[in-house]
């Protein structure tokens, strides 16, 4: 424990990716495999389900510290962060022990879950005594499933292939693809995953997906346009179709197995032979072509989908590229050479849960810039640059894959809640809420809390605190004053809130110092950007 927590902390102590790296390749160097198949658990983002309410463990924090309630909750509205208010609060440890991560996580935290609360209390009370101040921060983090560490699945790869360096060498990418979907937090499980014998057989197993970079330079500068493939760019949830051994796998993006809820993917899924593996892009889909992503929505976290909803949100997997075929990795060969063997695959079956993604088809860039200026009426959000040569690679690389996106819809604002933030921005207010003018009144219709810089949201902090108007829990009212120019991919109805719309990634573009709440936009005109029925 107390080696995973000096890894935690050299991590959260430095912003240079060298450092992040070194810090985990000599964890990994010198870890028992159990310990350290656990830290590649929480390195890469997973966590189990939350053992313990943050509520809860501050409670008995302040009940150990002796002070009042009153004084517990004005000490969490100064620190922000549950677990660190909590180890501030505690009195120093008597004793210290130097069990290795996995006795903590296996047979101390994760039990937890079966105790009543009065156990609970105890065995937390009394694991707190044998815990070093950092450790306890690390300790409450784990018990409230908030842990999170500043690195990338790609950082935590690249320190996995330097720790095998000097004895057995293992290449980034298998690294990769074995970190992709489901696995256990077990010794047996870290050795494989740095053994350079290990025959994959996990036949569920998707690979790693390749992801494009904002295009930030004129499409001219890519040279030839003839060298690309431009495909449009959809709005949907990434997804790989696997067929191996008889058995489909569906899998999202963010490695999580979603073959249940696209039973009509699954079943077209059948007609692919085994050892087949397609990347594409699962959308809402009728007869008139695609539909918002607020409808896809509709389905997603249902654990149970109806035959009614089945029928009113169709879903395909636009089918983007092959990675596998006839159970070879295809990733290595150039993408002209996947994407006709992915059309001689698919086109001859027919399955309309199953559709090619078009190719834009165009002589030189000016015609490709026109074409992209009609996305909004395609309901897409931009372009996908491609070029013909190039491999599938592992997470996000420049200079094959580019995403051209349209710009967004853009509307002025005005801010009239403000809440705290999380981690670095606990102390400060930073999430807001705007509203738009209706007949008269401030009418609320979006959240967002990016696009400020360190110091503007500081000076919004100051006037937060000084133009506080009510209180209600963690969110305060403040006097309408300042005027935010918003951005937003895209909108559509929804019931479901006052405005009677709903925005999709509204961030922030800019502070309108120039603009007084009464110039700020109306309701009427945000509700003009919705796409005609």
């Amino acid at each position: 424990m107390q080696q995973f927590t000096a890894l935690y902390m050299a991590i959260d102590a430095t912003t240079k990716t060298n450092g992040k790296i070194a810090a985990m390749r000599n964890y990994f160097v010198q870890a028992a495999s159990g310990d350290a198949a656990w830290a590649i658990f929480f390195l890469s983002g997973r966590r189990p389900k939350r053992l313990l309410s943050s509520a809860l463990l501050r409670h008995w924090a302040g009940e150990l510290a002796g002070i009042s309630e009153w004084l517990l909750v004005e000490a969490y509205s100064a620190v922000g962060d549950s677990a660190e208010t909590v180890t501030l609060l505690l009195p120093p440890s008597t004793t210290a022990t130097d069990l290795p991560l996995q006795e903590w996580v296996e047979n101390r935290v994760l039990p937890l879950y079966n105790l009543d609360e009065a156990a609970q209390r105890a065995a937390v009370v009394s694991y707190w005594q044998e815990l070093d101040e950092q450790s306890r921060f690390v300790f409450n983090k784990l018990l409230t499933g908030s842990l999170r560490v500043g690195v990338s699945q790609r950082l935590l790869v690249r320190a996995l292939a330097e720790a095998t360096a000097l004895t057995n060498p293992v290449p980034d990418e298998v690294i990769a693809h074995r970190l992709m979907g489901s696995w256990e937090p077990t010794a047996g499980f870290y050795q494989q995953l740095l053994d350079p014998q290990v025959e994959d057989a996990d036949v569920s197993r998707p690979y790693p997906f390749f992801l494009a970079y904002p295009l930030e330079d004129e499409p001219s500068a890519l040279g030839d346009v003839a060298e690309w493939q431009a495909e449009w760019k959809w709005d949907g949830i990434r997804a790989q179709l696997i067929r191996r051994q008889g058995q489909t796998f569906l899998w999202s993006r963010g490695e999580e197995l979603v073959t249940d809820r696209y039973p009509e993917v699954v079943a077209a899924a059948g007609q692919l032979p085994d050892g087949t593996v397609l990347d594409g892009e699962l959308l809402p889909w009728s007869a008139d072509g695609v539909l918002p992503f607020g409808q896809l929505q509709r389905r997603i976290g249902r654990k149970t989908l109806s035959r009614k909803m089945l029928q009113e949100v169709p879903v395909v997997l636009l089918t983007y590229d092959l990675l596998e075929w006839q159970g070879e990795d295809w990733r290595g060969r150039a993408l002209k050479e996947r994407r006709r063997q992915l059309e001689l695959l698919l086109l001859p079956l027919a399955a309309p849960q199953l559709p090619v993604s078009a190719i834009i088809s165009t002589a030189n860039w000016d015609d490709l810039t026109a074409a992209r200026a009609g996305s909004r009426d395609r309901n897409v959000e931009g372009l996908m640059l491609k070029r013909r040569t190039s491999p599938y690679q592992v997470g996000r690389k420049r200079g094959d894959w580019w995403k051209w996106k349209i710009e967004p819809h853009t509307i002025d604002a005005v801010m009239i809640y403000a809440q705290r933030g999380s981690g670095r921005r606990a102390s400060l207010y930073s999430d807001y809420t705007f509203a738009l003018w209706d007949e008269g009144e401030l009418v609320p219709f979006a959240k967002a809390y990016s696009g400020l810089t360190d110091a503007e949201m500081r000076q919004v902090d100051a006037f937060v605190r000084r133009n506080t108007r009510e209180r209600f829990g963690p969110v305060r009212s403040v006097t309408p004053q300042l005027v935010f120019e918003l951005g937003f991919e895209a909108i559509q109805r929804s019931s479901r809130h006052k405005s009677g719309v709903a925005v999709r990634f509204p961030r922030i573009l800019r502070w309108r110092h120039d603009k007084r709440i009464e110039d700020a936009d109306t309701l009427a005109t945000l509700k003009a950007m919705l796409p005609a029925e």
